[in-house]
């Protein structure tokens, strides 16, 4: 079983940054590709980052440059470094887990375990 909980979301003004962390655990940490996704009232949910067992990472176009995905296998935390955020990153944030090697950053489907999501809320 995949066990994974966020944190770390909350109100900030454009421009500013935040950092949101996701504790991991399953048999097998290091077997996992992990991501962030986000999901904005209303909207379909999408993915921002995500990072495969040998740290190679991907990121959506809209948050390239801004954020980065990082992941600390000894202490089981992945991150997000969230900067230059602006009012349209405004959403929930799940943190999530693969055990397929051909998952896409591009589909929700490819990913099995979710957490319950953190909020974030960029004001203008």
């Amino acid at each position: 079983q995949v066990q994974l909980v966020e944190s770390g979301g909350g109100s900030v003004q454009a421009g500013g940054s935040l950092r949101l962390s996701c504790t991991f655990s399953a048999y097998d940490d290091s077997a996992f590709a992990l991501g962030w996704f986000r999901q904005a009232p209303g909207l379909e949910r999408e993915g921002a980052a995500a990072i495969n067992t040998e740290g190679a990472v991907r990121y959506s176009a809209s948050v390239k440059g801004r954020f980065t995905i990082s992941r600390d296998n000894a202490k089981k935390i992945l991150y997000l470094q969230m900067g230059s955020l602006k009012p349209e990153d405004t959403a929930m944030y799940y943190c999530a887990a693969t055990g397929s090697p051909g998952w896409s950053l591009l589909s929700t489907k490819d990913f099995g375990y979710w957490g319950q999501g953190t909020r974030v809320t960029v004001s203008s």
